[in-house]
């Protein structure tokens, strides 16, 4: 039976987590799956053999100080193949990313059902709690429509208002709390005119469901 690396947990927050691997001749991590990003900060040089899967095979060179990252879903069993040199790296593992992804899972499976005209589909986005400010309005924040049902209608009203709409080229980012998806607005309103704008929606989250859609978009003239 190989010897199992040693792991030393120096920092586990809300945010990172922060783990010393310590491998002695021949000692190995065993099979992972990597959940979150990650970078990697060689404490010495050296280098690790990797076991991939479908049977491949890699290394991984360590040169101590100089840093590289992977992203969420590597696999693999990490292995000091060294007969005398022990090796150690920190691991840095960006825990909130998770939460990240999975907001702007919510983000992205807006925007589609926005452009099925699914009003199921974008109340299923948005929290228990939730509100949307139109991009035009009375008020400093445009008209605001507060609660689900106010919700609800108030996006029923956009399909009504726009017999052909496409929300295209989406991008979408999340920092904490916040999202923002831009796009290109291309459509018919019910007069038959054209219309033909950029724009983006600013998203406040509650969990992993949106709390306030406070949108905006340019105006033409």
């Amino acid at each position: 039976m190989p010897a199992t690396a040693t792991p030393v947990v120096h920092i586990d927050d809300d945010r990172f987590r922060v783990t010393e691997w310590q491998f002695a001749p021949g000692a190995e991590t065993g099979w992972h799956r990597h959940g979150h990003d990650y970078v990697i900060v060689p404490l010495c040089d050296g280098t690790l053999s990797l076991d991939l899967p479908e049977g491949q095979k890699a290394e991984a060179k360590l040169t101590q100080g100089v840093p590289y990252s992977r992203r969420v879903g590597v696999e693999h069993n990490v292995i000091n193949g060294s007969n005398s040199q022990p090796l150690a790296f920190l691991e840095v593992e960006v825990v909130d990313d998770a939460t990240a992804h999975r907001r702007r899972d919510t983000m992205v499976a807006m925007m589609a059902a926005f452009n099925a005209r699914d009003v199921d589909g974008v109340m299923a986005c948005m929290a228990q709690e939730c509100a949307f400010h139109a991009s035009a309005g009375a008020e400093a924040e445009g008209q605001r429509h507060i609660g689900r049902d106010a919700v609800r209608r108030a996006t029923e009203a956009v399909f009504s208002a726009f017999p052909q709409a496409a929300w295209t080229e989406g991008q979408h980012v999340v920092a904490g709390d916040t999202g923002l998806s831009s796009w290109r607005f291309v459509g018919q309103r019910a007069d038959g005119s054209a219309v033909d704008v950029r724009g983006c929606d600013v998203f406040a989250f509650s969990g992993d469901l949106i709390a306030v859609k406070d949108s905006y978009r340019k105006a033409r003239v």
